[in-house]
Formats: C-alpha cells, structure tokens, sequence
C-alpha cells in the first residue's frame, strides 16, 4: 500500500501540484505538461518520507492552495 492512498484527494491533487511546479518544473520545461503524469509524481510522493509530506501539506493549505 503507498503512501498516497492513504491521503485524501484534495490532498493529494495539491501535492501534486507542488511536486509539478517544484520538483518536476525543469522536466516539464522540456519536455511539456503531458509527459508528468499523476503516477509520476505519486511515485515521487510515495518516495518522501511521510513527515516530509506532512509539511509539504502545511505549506500548501499555509499557501491558500487548499
């Protein structure tokens, strides 16, 4: 069981989010929008450390994304 089906959607679609404009923005500058897919970047949520999440989620209900 991964780490994101353990979160809610709307968690899980800000964390998304983040993790495209954060950590993902160069791939996506080069090779576009449709090559980061919600598995990819599940892949990357699932491979950070849960409190690491739980912090990212902060900043983004912090950040008015939710």
């Amino acid at each position: 069981m991964s780490f994101t089906s353990t979160i809610t959607q709307q968690d899980r679609d800000m964390l998304r989010g983040i993790v495209r404009k954060v950590h993902l923005s160069s791939v996506i500058a080069k090779f576009g929008q449709h090559f980061v897919t919600d598995h990819e970047c599940d892949k990357l949520i699932d491979s950070i450390a849960p409190e690491v999440v739980e912090d990212m989620i902060r900043f983004g209900v912090n950040k008015g994304l939710r």
